[in-house]
């Protein structure tokens, strides 16, 4: 069973990219192709390497019982959640935890396409930064598939938000997009729902090229769910009230406790200033806290990241906001919200990287468009 399902993924892998042929060309379906082979490459490295909490959502899932199983998938949210979603290939099937592995890894992958085939069809010429080209190389950045092929929520997350985004495009058309991706993030971390439907309604709200019956409808849906589910996320997090104070001792509490990790990448954040919490959330690991090789590699990457993020602001970022689609917009808004809710709570640079993951196709494709928006304003001049 394990064979026969493992090599069914990389069919379904192939024939998912094989479904966009008449929206790209072949030269994007080759690097699709790449891509794919690369993402199922850090899989096997994390399902053999790294394991950690991944382990434990797979065999966890193993031993549920039937009613277990129904208690997790009715009652719960969050991890017991995702114990649930594993219940079938788990236990029933019992598939091994590399199958696991592999079969998260394509849902992952299914994201990443949903982002590759957005920047393909938002960005109008493929971006610069001096002389080399930025896309498709950005999408090869290895935190990008590291943290989207592990069994858990971070796979299934980048999913959702891939989805719901995907879907927002064309929303009449997408409908059943937009709601799976808001009803499956929303049982496995809700705050992150929350975080969706108010970057996105601000998005609608703001956007340009947007109907008025549309703007209304949608911006007046996705303000109206995030009151309807704010208390239960308030719960979730175990915030008593919806108040500044609340939220400190939150943010405090949450700090302190990650930073006191034993992991060997805790932060202590507390006494840090605000703009270094934004920092160390977008850009680290950096050179500076290398202790090994994953940690050089993060570093490389984040420097790229911050060299392009420093170009892009020193280069009137708000024209090039304003003049984006309004699906780039959302992206930022979610960003921007994501970022300064974690950066005030994390203390561990291995769970930034894992948060950041969510927000990192949205940073990357408002690179893509603010590098391609200047160059066509360059060459009106």
């Amino acid at each position: 069973m394990d064979f026969f399902i493992t090599v069914l993924i990389f069919v379904l892998g192939y024939s998912f990219i094989q479904s966009f042929k008449d929206r790209l060309s072949e030269e994007n379906l080759n690097t699709l192709i790449k891509l794919f082979l690369f993402h199922i490459l850090f899989g096997a490295y994390f399902c053999f390497f790294v394991q950690g909490d991944a382990v434990g959502y797979w065999r966890q899932a193993k031993f549920m019982s039937y009613t277990d199983f129904i208690y997790s998938l009715t009652q719960d949210q969050g991890t017991y959640f995702v114990y649930a979603l594993n219940y079938y290939p788990s236990n029933i099937l019992d598939l091994s935890y590399f199958t696991g592995t592999m079969l998260y890894s394509l849902i992952g992958f299914i994201g990443l396409t949903y982002f590759y085939v957005m920047a393909v069809e938002l960005i109008p010429n493929n971006p610069k930064y001096k002389e080399y080209y930025l896309f498709p190389m950005l999408f090869f950045l290895p935190n990008l598939h590291f943290w989207s092929c592990a069994v858990g929520k971070d796979a299934l997350l980048f999913f959702c938000i891939a989805i719901f985004t995907y879907g927002l495009m064309q929303p009449f058309k997408r409908m059943p997009m937009i709601i799976l991706g808001l009803l499956l993030a929303y049982f496995i971390r809700p705050h992150i729902t929350l975080f969706m439907l108010l970057g996105f309604g601000m998005a609608y709200f703001s956007g340009r090229n947007i109907s008025a019956v549309q703007r209304v409808l949608f911006f007046g849906a996705m303000i109206g769910v995030s009151i309807a589910i704010l208390p239960m996320v308030m719960e979730f997090a175990k915030i008593e009230e919806a108040s500044v104070d609340s939220f400190d001792k939150f943010s405090e509490g949450k700090a302190a406790l990650l930073s006191r990790s034993h992991t060997g990448s805790a932060v202590d954040i507390s006494s840090y200033p605000f703009p270094l919490k934004v920092f160390t959330f977008l850009y680290r690991p950096f050179f500076f806290d290398i202790n090994g090789i994953p940690s050089v590699l993060a570093s490389f990457e984040n420097l790229l990241l911050l060299v392009l993020s420093f170009t892009v602001l020193k280069n009137k970022p708000l024209q090039t906001f304003k003049n984006a689609p309004y699906v780039i917009q959302g992206m930022v808004y979610f960003l921007i919200i994501g970022t300064l809710s974690f950066s005030q709570t994390l203390g561990n640079v291995g769970i930034m990287i894992r948060m950041r993951n969510m927000f990192l196709p949205g940073l990357i494709i408002f690179i893509f468009w603010h590098f391609s928006y200047r160059q066509s304003q360059e060459s009106e001049t």
